[in-house]
């Protein structure tokens, strides 16, 4: 690249530099006029405000001023609000105001046109962009296509243009550092100068290195449902914050942060992406991970955790149980119980007061039962509400007249006899009167909690109702088509009703708990979320996928994964798509395939699919590094002085190191053990931690959606990683390295390694 042309762009970065610095003073000076007319206007409504309650037209006009000032501070508010993003845009524009050029022509007679792709849009009039969103339209030709005819969507249909030049820069505060021309989407050596940087304890945004497969899932906007499966380092992740930013762009006005949900792997990985959209100029969405989802309407139940799932040992029996209680056709069959409470079955409790039966369970039923059969479970209960309510009405005047008032009243207390009175006015024709509206005020009081106990529906019981449907399942489900038999599929029922006397539950039981609770309810899910984001799909069973649909009516989904790394479900997730097509509409669902690996080097991704058999596919990057190794330890205390040798040439390299053990209680024991020789190391060993910077060692199970620039695999030995179905647990662990890989064996290593051509990696 000529040095000429370097100059030549540097000159015209610093012009749009310049721009935007001049920019940052308007705004700045917009920032500080909506404050000070913000401060005028509150000050004014103070001193100019006279309250006038002495008539109608005098109220009036009170409230019409209060209204006004209350439009004019809203406004300047909004003014404040909307320069203060600016100006936070424009600081980031400073640094690196674009990272693309593309000349183009829209046809043989229209003049050729240049323009400048970067994080944001800038323009110094109306109509004239120096730099356009890399969300805009016109962008999507800088991602998709190569040079010559490129198509891409507008609002007004589809355009071609003719592509002549692609030019790609590095930016730092303001300095070229290099720029490639190039006839592909991103070029490699753009691509390897970001993939050969350090990691970090937050995830950065890869918009300038955007991957063509990726941008089709970035701006989809017709599919409801979009599936990606993405091999270990594909750039899923990245790929659907960017898609989030997409969409809060493309529907501005129309579309809120908060109506975009994450359900994420843990909280590990919220705490790494939760920088992404704010360095993308967007609010973060709504975050959280299926086991909050759950545990959050849960409050007095504690739902098993990440590491208590993972440690558990079922039988083969539980393992057949689990399976079942996880597919559609359980779906399908708590449906169908609901449903046939319309007419019969449903479990009531007593309403009590004072420790007596105030309306008793039978009435419930006959009351709940009495309606007609066009009444469905919500209408039937909010009738049966409003019916009880009435009761309790008429039950006010009959307890009106009942000694404990009389005396509750005489032992009344001035303080308490004012907050009775209220604002009411004190003049009574009579102290009969009087009596009658203290004693209407105890008794409405009194029954506070009837009313809250009617209105909250405490007179039914979801554990009864929950109980009362798995002992009715063996009528609606052929057990034997799973392998059940009525014992163990009682003694399931019976383990389940003891972890409710307990207040604790399996999370394979918590999604048909809820789902069956609104359905009995009526709860028609939350209308208003517009999109749903699944990450790690291969963790959920059909059930929670056909409750979270049921739970978000109107939301769009996109659902990705690796069937690789399916630690908890295993065979299931490949049955998962199939599952898919019968709850979503096919002609508005669509297939991603992410092959190519990015996070780590092809030596380590070559190692890694090796541990799959007949994994889904994964090719390599092309970026070069050093063979995995692989070292087999005499016994632990050998295995610990290979770790400490390891961390610290990989502190001397300034590798970030993770040691990944595979279950927790592994995981303890060496951060003890590196401890006691001095090692500083962080233990992350619950999904609500942060991750920390320096030496960390985390279990398996929390390791999903993170990388590192070095990981050291603990206890790569036969003993943790013999059965097959551990293959994709270690594929998982491995696949988090960027740039080094090393598997530490006590005694005997782990068979899973044995399909790997011994030329891929090194013995020490």
């Amino acid at each position: 690249m000529p040095d000429s042309i370097k100059a030549h762009e540097q000159e015209h970065l610093d012009e749009v530099v310049a721009k935007i610095k001049v920019a940052q003073t308007e705004s700045k000076k917009r920032i500080d006029s909506a404050e000070d007319d913000e401060a005028g206007i509150r000050k004014n409504f103070v001193n100019d405000l006279r309250i006038k309650t002495d008539s109608y037209e005098g109220i009036l006009e009170t409230a019409l001023s209060v209204r006004q000032q209350q439009q004019m501070l809203a406004e300047r508010q909004n003014s404040w609000q909307h320069a203060t993003t600016e100006l936070s845009t424009l600081k980031r524009l400073e640094k690196k105001a674009y990272f693309a050029r593309i000349d183009f022509q829209e046809g043989a007679k229209s003049k050729p046109e240049t323009i400048y792709i970067g994080l944001g849009s800038f323009s110094d009039s109306p109509d004239h962009f120096l730099i356009y969103d890399w969300r805009a339209p016109i962008s999507s030709i800088y991602y998709d296509g190569e040079l010559g005819d490129v198509s891409y969507q507008t609002p007004d249909g589809e355009q071609t243009v003719d592509v002549q030049l692609k030019r790609q820069f590095q930016i730092e505060d303001g300095t070229i550092i290099t720029l490639y021309d190039t006839d592909q989407t991103v070029t490699d050596q753009m691509l390897l100068s970001a993939l050969s940087e350090h990691s970090d304890t937050k995830m950065k945004s890869i918009v300038t290195t955007i991957q063509k497969e990726q941008n089709r899932i970035i701006r989809d906007t017709g599919s409801d449902l979009l599936f990606v499966q993405g091999a270990a380092g594909s750039g899923k992740t990245a790929a659907i914050l960017q898609r989030v930013a997409y969409l809060l762009y493309r529907y501005r006005g129309h579309l809120t942060a908060g109506q975009v949900m994450l359900f994420s792997p843990n909280q590990l990985f919220n705490d790494y992406i939760d920088q992404v959209l704010p360095e993308l100029g967007e609010h973060n969405m709504v975050q959280m991970t299926y086991y909050q989802y759950a545990g959050r309407r849960l409050p007095k139940i504690d739902v098993e955790t990440l590491a208590q799932r993972f440690g558990e040992t079922n039988t083969p029996a539980q393992e057949r149980i689990s399976r079942l209680k996880g597919s559609l056709e359980f779906f399908d069959a708590v449906t169908g119980y609901a449903d046939h409470l319309e007419s019969t079955d449903m479990v009531f409790r007593n309403i009590k007061f004072n420790g007596k039966v105030f309306i008793p369970k039978e009435k419930i039923q006959e009351i709940y039962y009495s309606f007609n059969r066009n009444y469905h479970l919500s209408n039937r209960l909010q009738a049966t509400k409003e019916a009880l309510i009435r009761i309790l009405n008429r039950r006010i005047s009959s307890e009106m007249k009942t000694k404990w008032v009389e005396d509750t009243i005489q032992d009344l207390d001035r303080e308490h006899l004012n907050a009775l009175y209220g604002d009411e006015p004190r003049e009574f024709e009579s102290a009969d009167k009087e009596f009658q509206f203290l004693a209407r005020k105890v008794v409405m009081q009194s029954f506070g909690p009837i009313r809250k106990a009617i209105v909250r529906a405490r007179f039914l019981s979801i554990n009864n109702q929950y109980v009362h449907m798995l002992r009715d399942m063996p009528n609606r489900i052929e057990l034997q088509d799973y392998h059940i038999s009525a014992a163990d599929w009682q003694a399931s029922v019976e383990e389940s009703v003891a972890k409710l006397r307990d207040h604790s539950m399996q999370l394979v039981d918590t999604t048909p708990y809820l789902y069956l609770y609104d359905k009995m309810t009526g709860k028609a899910g939350e209308r208003d979320m517009r999109y749903v984001f699944l990450d790690e799909i291969q963790d959920y069973n059909a059930f929670q996928l056909a409750f979270l649909k049921f739970s978000f009516p109107r939301a769009r989904f996109t659902m990705l994964g690796d069937l690789n790394q399916a630690i908890f479900t295993k065979e299931n997730s490949r049955t998962l798509l199939q599952e898919l097509s019968t709850m979503f509409d096919p002609d508005k669902t669509k297939v991603v395939q992410l092959t190519q690996s990015y996070r780590s080097t092809q030596q380590v991704t070559d190692f890694t699919k090796h541990i799959l058999k007949n994994g889904e596919a994964v090719t390599a990057f092309d970026r070069e590094g050093e063979l995995p190794t692989v070292t087999v330890a005499a016994d632990e205390a050998d295995g610990l002085q290979r770790v400490i040798d390891l961390v610290k040439q990989n502190d001397a390299e300034n590798e970030t190191t993770a040691i990944i053990g595979k279950d927790l209680a592994d995981c303890r024991d060496l951060t003890e053990k590196l401890r006691e020789q001095g090692v500083a190391v962080t233990l992350i060993q619950s999904e609500n931690q942060r991750l920390a910077p320096g030496l960390i060692v985390v279990p398996s199970f929390l390791a999903k959606g993170l990388e590192f620039d070095a990981v050291i695999v603990w206890q790569a030995s036969a003993s943790r990683f013999g059965a097959d179905d551990e293959r994709q647990l270690l594929y998982t662990i491995c696949s988090r390295a960027m740039h080094r890989l090393s598997l530490v064996a006590v005694g005997e290593v782990s068979p899973l390694l044995s399909d790997v051509p011994t030329d891929e990696y090194e013995m020490v």
